[in-house]
């Protein structure tokens, strides 16, 4: 039996529920491949770290790039 952890933590999807992008106050989706949260509306990414979402625009990827 192989004790590998995966790359990327699952997100608890309660929290995804409630979280909302600070920027245009719409909803995030869960990039499971980036291990981001995409807010569509602001073309931002939010990068996920430790499990922890880093929901500062400053910390956030344009999508425009």
């Amino acid at each position: 039996m192989s004790d590998v952890k995966s790359e990327h933590a699952v997100l608890d999807p309660k929290l995804l529920e409630i979280l909302v992008c600070p920027v245009s106050r719409g909803p995030l989706e869960y990039d499971r491949e980036a291990d981001e949260l995409v807010s569509k509306q602001a073309r931002l990414a939010y990068p996920i770290r430790e499990g922890v979402p880093i929901m500062l625009p400053e910390e956030a990827r344009n999508l425009d790039d």
